[in-house]
């Protein structure tokens, strides 16, 4: 069985999990778990499912969502078809099928434009909604995007190939087949058709100077660019051509920059001199020497790591000042970084080159110490396991792919262990811890507004407490995290199988109940007890009731907005909408006492665990300190005074235990000689004594 065939049944069988534990037909399953990824990729701000398919004028229709409202996007209208298929064998998709499948999502595009098509199918509520969203606000959409994601092999290349216009604005097709959606899922590839030929596509190729040596491990040039050229590769490619967290960033920020757009207005012949220009990697470039020296033709997988906001105010200044364009040029830096090297190097140049931001997309990398804090936790807390004798522990993944590389690199058995220790229900991603803390700030409407976009608002605030070193961030704290992940999981179940429940909005409909209850409880001065839902690994039934309570108020808020308003995804992303729901008054079973807790209670817990877990780290840094030896410290203090790595401190506990047993030291000291051996362990040092611990 190939690697792509084996994928192939793993994602058939996710989906077909999800289906029936969240009571969904499996084709809206499958949109679930797209939606995520094409949000995390950049090709959406967010996924809201709205379903069509009949016929119009004798011939098929289909939607299966859309990205959000265009006005909230660079003007760029997203809509997105599944092709989904339960087969034994991978399906081929050809470009006759492909084109079939284009024919249906353009159909309804072109038809939602026409009064009478509305007006017919008001009775399909989500399709209604989506189709009135491009009628009004067609003036100012700029640019239409038509995904279509299958779980087929496609034989025809079609990525961001240019379609049939419509009323003279653009529109252009991304394809994610199965190998595309493999390479993202396994590794985080969402370019793997990122390829820019200036020459060919943009007018013409890019002056170009080399600016590493022969030594240097990886290639740099110094390019400039022109700032209608750059504006028309961000028009074509738009976010994906912005690194991960840049994209984060301009989100969390805001796109345009009012001073790089007074400058292409009324100063574009000193833009050069005035913008500190771009930083940029590609996996491999293609130059050519000229008369004029070396020019760049072509880059594979270019992304911008600094510069997001220069190059996204360039984009929205082509037609406000077009002729103030052409004057505009750009530096660029631009470093080859193969791809196997990228996961380490491109995030750490992108955090380098915007460490000048006052606050900034670096503050919130995977490598930031805070998701490394979380997945070190993840990978040693254990966890109750479902018989309630086998422990087993929940898999924080820091980067995209991580989960499947650490499986895939096993063998078969190997593979049968990780599955017991780390089950596949156990496995949450950097997008859905921010999803979940957020409902628990009591922002259902920002987590309402996409992965991403709540990302980078989640990303703000915990940024500011991580502090020094982030001493709230511990097992605890990752204890009572995960018992909000069993929470929110659990009430996606209860509102799928509510009585009550009318389909559609469900993941708003979640993150805005477990708000409404997490703030009621608050208003009756309690908490929800969180270490019995991690205690349990499970929801009571009381807890289950008392959030189906409020889960059916929820749907009721966003289903019926204030007159006007007829898309409730997007209603469900504003305030006000938040602010309906919190406001109103719920009846709770008498049951709900026995989920809620005193907040001293929770601090008190807090601080008893704590102090266990002192005393636990006391007691092994004095056995580690002893296990290894004084002649091992010996060789430490010595190693460390030779490069004048330690405080005047630090090296007199080291003396100290480099004579054990005539000196013994304290158990203060002993915490102080580990902290101390983990600072020389970053600088280089390693000693044989040591691999017997990792």
């Amino acid at each position: 069985m190939s690697d792509l065939e084996e994928f192939h049944h793993e994602l058939i069988a996710d989906i077909q999990g999800d289906a029936d534990v969240l009571g969904l037909v499996t084709v809206e399953a499958f949109f679930e778990k797209v939606g995520e990824l094409l949000t995390e990729a950049g090709e959406l701000d967010g996924a809201s499912r709205a379903y069509f398919g009949d016929a119009i004028a004798g011939h098929q229709a289909r939607i299966d969502g859309y990205g959000g409202d265009p006005r909230d996007g660079d003007g760029i209208l997203s809509l997105v078809l599944c092709d989904f298929s339960i087969t034994d064998d991978v399906r081929l998709i050809y470009k006759n099928d492909l084109q079939t499948l284009l024919n249906r999502l353009y159909r309804f595009l072109k038809a939602s434009l026409d009064r009478g098509f509305r007006e017919r199918i008001q009775d399909h509520r989500y399709a209604f909604g989506v189709a009135d969203l491009i009628a009004t606000t067609w003036k100012d959409i700029e640019k239409i995007k038509l995904i279509i994601v299958s779980n087929a092999d496609s034989r025809t290349q079609a990525d961001a190939a240019n379609v049939k216009d419509l009323d003279g604005k653009p529109v252009t097709l991304s394809v994610w087949d199965l190998k595309r959606l493999k390479q993202y899922m396994e590794q985080g590839q969402a370019r793997a058709n990122l390829i820019i030929d200036f020459d060919r596509d943009f007018g013409g190729s890019v002056p170009l100077l080399a600016a590493s040596g022969s030594d240097s491990s990886l290639e740099s040039y110094l390019a400039v660019i022109p700032g209608i050229q750059l504006a028309a590769i961000y028009d074509k490619w738009g976010p994906r051509l912005l690194e991960a967290n840049v994209r984060s960033f301009l989100q969390a920020r805001g796109k345009v920059n009012q001073g790089i757009r007074n400058t292409i207005r009324d100063e574009p012949h000193m833009f050069f001199s005035y913008n500190n220009g771009l930083s940029a990697t590609a996996d491999a470039i293609e130059m050519e020497q000229t008369d004029q020296g070396l020019q760049l033709v072509r880059a594979d997988n270019l992304q911008i790591v600094n510069g997001g906001q220069t190059t996204a105010s360039l984009h929205a200044a082509r037609k406000a000042f077009a002729e103030q364009l052409d004057r505009v040029h750009v530096q660029m830096k631009l470093t080859i970084v193969p791809r196997e090297q990228s996961e380490l190097v491109v995030p750490r140049i992108s955090e380098y080159a915007n460490s000048q931001n006052k606050v900034n997309a670096a503050d919130f990398f995977a490598n930031h110490p805070f998701h490394i804090r979380t997945e070190e936790l993840s990978r040693k807390v254990l966890a109750r396991g479902e018989d309630g004798y086998r422990d087993t522990k929940w898999f924080y993944e820091r980067a995209r792919g991580q989960y499947a590389d650490e499986r895939g690199r096993r063998t078969i058995a190997e593979r049968k262990r990780f599955d017991a220790e780390f089950p596949r229900s156990q496995f949450l991603t950097k997008t859905d811890l921010a999803k979940f803390e957020n409902t628990w700030a009591c922002m259902p409407h920002i987590v309402s507004l996409g992965a991403q976009k709540n990302f980078a608002e989640f990303a703000k605030h915990i940024g500011k407490r991580w502090g020094s070193e982030g001493a709230a961030f511990d097992e605890l704290w990752f204890r009572r995290m995960i018992a909000k992940t069993i929470i929110f999981r659990a009430t996606e179940k209860l509102v799928s199988g509510a009585e009550w429940y009318e389909g559609g909005y469900r993941a708003n409909i979640v993150t805005y109940a477990i708000a409404k209850l997490v703030h009621d409880a608050e208003e009756r001065e309690m908490v929800v007890d969180l270490d019995a839902v991690w205690r349990y690994q499970d929801v009571s039934p009381d807890l289950k009731t008392a959030l189906l309570v409020a889960a059916a108020e929820a749907q009721d808020v966003i289903t019926h907005p204030p007159e006007g308003v007829r898309n409730f995804s997007e209603w469900a992303k504003k305030q006000a909408c938040w602010k309906g729901l919190e406001d109103r008054e719920l009846s709770y079973p008498e049951e709900i006492d026995r989920v809620l807790i005193s907040p001293d209670l929770a601090n008190e817990r807090a601080r008893e665990a704590r102090a266990d877990k002192a005393v636990e780290t006391s007691v092994e840094a004095e056995l580690e300190v002893h296990r290894l030896g004084a002649a091992f410290w010996a060789e430490a203090r010595n190693w460390a005074r030779e490069r004048g790595l330690l405080s005047p401190r630090e090296n007199g506990v080291l003396e100290t235990c480099a004579a054990i047993p005539s000196k013994m030291p304290s158990d203060k000291q002993c915490a102080i000689a580990m902290s101390a051996l983990k600072k020389l362990q970053d600088e280089g040092f390693s000693h044989a004594s040591l691999e017997l611990t990792s």
